[in-house]
């Protein structure tokens, strides 16, 4: 229970969804915000009631109304940008609605984390959230962004700049049942 997080590493991320869907209830609703990772290990196909906002077909404001419901799951399922050694993760996103769910979110809050993603220390965690994460998930979004051109963070006053929230959890934050689930496969970025 380092840092108020039950850890817990497995290889493949077959063995990550079982292990999700050993802490999940079968009854309980469950919010993923935009997370590769999640949706690499297959879980919004597995049963229970499932929030996420990026389905095609909702509008603007059609995500937004989903993104404030996401915030009332039981459950809320996602992953880090970065995974220092020493347990703090770090965490950029554009809306607020993914770094507010790891602060204030659920009851139960899962991190499904990869190996790519562990870093000696904060400083290299967010260098490796702005040149590998933001870029690709730009392109994902289809954002025209300098970073996303260059593949590396430029630190941009770009009106449609991603990284606009940096969430460094230091600890599980009160009130919340807190896993991170270490994954030795790569998965999203």
């Amino acid at each position: 229970m380092k840092k108020g997080f039950s850890a817990l590493y497995v290889d493949t991320k077959l063995e990550a969804l079982e292990e999700v869907l050993n802490i999940i209830p079968g009854e309980a609703s469950v919010e993923i915000p935009g997370s590769i990772t999640v949706r690499e290990i297959g879980v919004i196909e597995k049963g229970n009631t499932v929030f996420h906002h990026g389905d095609p077909s909702f509008s603007p404001e059609g995500k937004m109304k989903m993104r404030k419901d996401e915030i009332d799951a039981d459950i809320y399922l996602t992953s880090s940008n970065a995974l220092t050694q020493d347990g703090m993760r770090g965490n950029i996103d554009a809306t607020g609605n993914r770094v507010s769910g790891m602060a204030w979110g659920s009851k139960k809050i899962i991190f499904v984390v990869d190996i790519n993603k562990v870093t000696d220390d904060m400083e290299s965690a967010i260098q490796r959230v702005r040149d590998e994460a933001a870029p690709p998930n730009a392109g994902r979004l289809t954002i025209d962004t300098p970073f996303f051109h260059a593949g590396r963070c430029m630190n941009c006053d770009s009106p449609k700049r991603l990284c606009r929230a940096l969430l460094i959890p230091e600890r599980a934050t009160f009130g919340r049942e807190s896993h991170v689930i270490i994954v030795g496969e790569k998965l999203g970025y």
